[in-house]
């Protein structure tokens, strides 16, 4: 395993937002376990409402096909609780012994950096912790197609894998119970913006059996342009064979095909040289509920899996 410069050279981006701006921020680590049924899912997230300081959140879910539902919690902590790290991507934490005014009950730390996650949080809904060693032998993958569109104020979310294929290995306990993560297959992600579309789906795959190399990650949006809302316009890669198909873009906005319900989507999307379709589904008691708030005010309910 090994880490790229441009992995390395990755950032936060709240640290530059400008104080009357709104932004969002998140830094994700998805995991899955190697013979299937376990996913793990962390999130260091930022979100700051215009004129206003940021606040930092953990989201911690662990999904296990065998009980009844995932176990998830959430904390959010002040804008003291937030830091970019020399060393690292982001640390969200509750300073202070009893935690600052405006943390939610519980305690908690998340870091967060290239090649490894360290955290733990504890709240009323749930106690878990984690130290997790990553690394992949791919570049990080840019879904826009364009390095300057990542600096230009459309679109409005930005969204990049620094590690596309991540190996995880290291140790996890919830709920008092250990758990051994050995050769996990995932990924980490990283997004950032001033608004996130008015809907989206998110699909990513590794560790296939017939084809340990390949990765697949793509995401499609319908965004709103005043009071109209576009069709779907999907962004991803597929790395097949060691080479680098990207899929989606503007241009295949009426060749795509995105058919959603609260726990199924099949997809058909195309690049350059390649059509990739097919379908992903869960039953729905392996799916959790989050609310994603825009900075600008409103909410997005969302569905995880």
């Amino acid at each position: 395993m090994g880490i790229s410069l441009w992995a390395v050279e990755e950032r936060a981006r709240f640290v530059d937002a400008a104080a009357k701006a709104g932004h969002y921020e998140s830094f994700y680590v998805k995991a899955c376990g190697p013979d299937g049924g376990l996913g793990l899912w962390i999130r260091h997230t930022v979100h700051k409402r215009p004129g206003e300081e940021p606040t930092g959140s953990i989201w911690f879910t662990l999904f296990d096909r065998g009980a009844p539902a995932p176990r998830a919690t959430k904390l959010t902590v002040p804008a003291s609780g937030l830091s970019a790290p020399a060393a690292g991507w982001i640390d969200v934490a509750v300073p202070g012994a009893g935690g600052p005014v405006g943390a939610e009950a519980g305690s908690g730390r998340a870091e967060i950096g290239p090649g490894r996650g360290e955290g733990a949080v504890d709240t009323e809904a749930l106690a878990a912790s984690w130290s997790l060693r990553f690394g992949g032998g791919d570049e990080p993958c840019r879904y826009l197609p364009a390095d300057w569109l990542y600096e230009a104020p459309l679109p409005r979310t930005k969204f990049v894998a620094p590690f596309p294929d991540a190996v995880f290995d290291g140790t996890l306990e919830v709920g008092g119970a250990s758990l051994e993560i050995a050769g996990w297959p995932g990924m980490i992600g990283h997004n950032w913006g001033t608004e996130h579309a008015e809907r989206w789906v998110w699909i990513e795959g590794t560790g296939f059996a017939d084809a340990p190399d390949a990765w697949f990650d793509v995401g499609a949006a319908r965004i709103k342009l005043g009071p109209k809302i576009t069709p779907w316009v999907p962004a991803g890669m597929l790395a097949l064979d060691g080479v680098r198909h990207r899929l989606g873009g503007l241009g295949a906005i009426r060749s795509a095909r995105i058919e959603e319900s609260p726990t199924a989507c099949s997809f058909s999307l195309p690049g350059k040289d390649i059509v990739v379709h097919g379908r992903v589904e869960a039953p729905q008691k392996d799916f959790v509920g989050w609310l994603y708030a825009d900075p600008k005010g409103g909410e997005h309910h969302t569905v995880n899996c």
